[in-house]
């Protein structure tokens, strides 16, 4: 986090949190001195310390500068919001799973949501020193808790209705459609992504399982882990119903892209991919039919992730060359 300054009193958001949000937690009455402290991430997103309490809380903007995209943003605020209340009244709201609790949500100040400050280490710190310090067991027992947390989301919001994985089709179009409009991909480049799509959409397995709740950003930053089992899950605007794999998916493709970065040797991810579905697996009344069914899924939903990647603008030219052809080795 960067310390950016100090909450003016006279600003409007001073008020809407010491007479709206503070009294949710039992502060009320006395003068606030909240230190701002911005936080890397797609969205404008700041921490609010207050010295006296010693309170912290999260603000996360939706609203860009442009006024026509004030619709927009007050449907992403009240998106997220919902989605953080849909899962804590489902029970996620102690060890050793819990989502972050939301606290207010105001269209007039930015499209601002308020939560919870929650603390714990993000996955991203336990990939990093497997990789850099050779610290591979506490990863292998983080990875065992998220497994255990993400099967626990999916089988509670398990519905009746079959996967549409035209869906996830659609999504990987408009991710191969970016890399060709921002030109990291040729015209025949993007044809042949097409055509591993297609011959995945017609594979029976992509449509045999029911919806789920999916997290839907999974990524090394939107979970953060405490002490044992302690999973703690931030960042549900993009939740939606879907396929149980597509969270799965995210999880490997996330931890093939770190090996491959700092290593160039993506194979050495392969022991915690491995140990992760498997105890998602274990979760299932038969863990084998179940990790066959997952593993068999999988492929498509790891290429996915890592032409995802490839898109960022701080990957380097070499590097998301490698990212590209490793996502075609997997679709294949």
């Amino acid at each position: 986090m960067n310390y950016t300054g100090h909450l003016s009193q006279e600003d409007q958001l001073y008020g809407y949190l010491r007479h709206d949000i503070l009294p949710k937690l039992g502060i009320n009455g006395m003068p606030l001195d909240f230190r701002v402290y911005s936080v890397p991430a797609s969205n404008h997103v700041y921490v609010y310390e207050d010295q006296r309490s010693g309170t912290r809380l999260i603000g996360k903007f939706f609203r860009d500068l442009s006024d026509r995209a004030l619709e927009t943003a007050c449907r992403r605020m009240e998106r997220e919001f919902n989605n953080l209340k849909r899962l804590r009244n489902l029970g996620f709201t102690g060890y050793p799973h819990y989502v972050a609790r939301p606290l207010g949500h105001n269209a007039s100040l930015g499209c601002v949501l308020i939560e919870e400050f929650c603390h714990g280490t993000p996955l991203i710190d336990f990939i990093l020193k497997a990789i850099l310090e050779g610290a591979r067991d506490p990863l292998f027992q983080k990875l065992t808790s998220l497994a255990y947390f993400l099967a626990t989301v999916h089988n509670r919001t398990a519905t009746g209705d079959r996967v549409d994985f035209n869906r996830d089709c659609s999504y990987f179009d408009r991710i191969v459609a970016q890399l060709k409009n921002w030109g990291h991909i040729g015209y025949d480049e993007a044809q042949e992504f097409y055509r591993l799509k297609d011959r995945w959409r017609e594979k029976g397995i992509m449509w045999e399982d029911n919806r789920v709740l999916v997290h839907g950003d999974m990524t090394p930053t939107n979970v953060l882990f405490g002490d044992s089992l302690w999973v703690i899950a931030i960042d549900l605007e993009r939740m939606k119903l879907a396929d149980r794999v597509f969270d799965v998916g995210r999880v490997v493709g996330e931890i093939k892209h770190f090996f491959m970065e700092h290593t160039g040797d993506g194979r050495l991810a392969e022991p915690f991919i491995g140990h992760f579905l498997w105890e998602y697996a274990c979760h299932f009344p038969d863990r084998n039919s179940a990790f066959a069914s997952i593993t068999r899924r999988i492929p498509f939903h790891m290429g996915l992730t890592l032409l995802r990647i490839a898109r960022n603008s701080w990957i380097n030219g070499n590097y998301r060359r490698q990212l590209l052809n490793e996502a075609k080795k997997t679709l294949v």
